[in-house]
């Protein structure tokens, strides 16, 4: 029997037009950057259609733009009848999931990832702080050499995003992870690419951003989920509505457990995703994880219409 789960991607899918044609063919989705337009108080819907691109890849309007086109795609695939049995997110995508299911109404999401990305970029100032993407080398030893630079340096470096079998992101302060990179590559990883972002997302040097949105989450009317939350910080399926509140105040300067979250839930029966919002990133990562999932795409148009089709013939 199928299984289906909810997927929504997190910051770098993003790019200028996302959601546009969705908004043209389905009030649902013009609805949505409609709600956002009026909760953030400026036209987020004409950045994400227009740009300019360097305006939108600002973190601060980033991450509500992308949860927008998340939700926009999640309505309309809700109105033609699709249903998921679990969600999740990667990172600023765990915010959709939680919307989607029901958690947190659209416009106090989209205000909290607005600040939630103000935060992160003040964390550390523009410059001491980098990512890196690591290329064919063991988890453990990723861990392990990151940590020796940490205690040789006195900085920071850590592994951030467990992507997928040979895919890591490490991150922390500047000097750290170019030293962690060179290590790196003499120990045997195939690649290690520096990251073109702005800040060191999901280390212990987000902890500032982490005290800065706990109070604005604290504050906030959330609601036990629909369907299960697989959590960034643990890999754990929870619904409640604390639970949920406590993933998304750790997850800012911890890391995010994506290749576990995706082999706990395939291990717990789901065999097929639907990557919800822009790109297909978390399509590849799941193949990368393990070629036996089944993945469908909900970006566009095309791409819903697709879907829409195909999981029609499954059903």
């Amino acid at each position: 029997m199928t299984r289906i789960a909810a997927i929504f991607p997190g910051q770098g899918s993003q790019y200028v037009g996302m959601g546009q044609d969705l908004s043209e063919k389905w009030n649902e989705a013009r609805d949505a950057f409609s709600e956002v337009d009026a909760a953030l108080g400026f036209e987020l819907s004409s950045l994400c259609w227009n740009g300019p691109e360097d305006t939108l890849r600002l973190t601060e309007h980033t991450q509500p733009a992308l949860l927008t086109h998340s939700i926009a795609a999640w309505r309309i695939l809700e109105a033609n009848g699709i249903t998921v049995e679990a969600v999740a997110g990667h990172s600023l995508g765990e915010y959709s999931a939680v919307v989607a299911a029901g958690g947190l109404g659209l416009a106090d999401a989209a205000r909290t990832v607005c600040q939630r990305g103000q935060l992160m970029q003040k964390a550390v100032p523009v410059g001491e702080g980098a990512m890196a993407a690591v290329i064919g080398l063991d988890d453990d030893r990723i861990v392990s050499i990151c940590k020796a630079c940490t205690d040789e340096l006195g900085e920071p470096v850590v592994a951030v995003n467990f992507n997928s079998p040979g895919q890591v992101v490490i991150a922390g302060t500047s000097g750290a992870v170019a030293t962690a990179s060179d290590a790196l590559k003499e120990a045997g990883a195939k690649r290690v690419v520096a990251l073109p972002v702005s800040a060191p997302f999901h280390s212990p040097l987000m902890a500032t951003a982490r005290e800065g949105l706990t109070p604005t989450l604290e504050s906030l009317d959330f609601k036990t989920l629909s369907v299960p939350l697989y959590r960034n910080i643990d890999a754990a399926p929870k619904s409640d509505a604390k639970d949920i509140r406590t993933g998304l105040i750790k997850q800012v300067d911890a890391p995010v457990l994506w290749s576990t979250i995706i082999n706990r839930l395939r291990d717990d029966g789901f065999d097929t995703f639907i990557e919800i919002g822009a790109g297909r990133v978390l399509s590849g990562l799941c193949r990368r994880i393990d070629r036996s999932l089944t993945c469908y795409q909900a970006d566009t148009v095309d791409s819903i219409e697709k879907t829409l089709s195909q999981l029609g013939e499954l059903s």
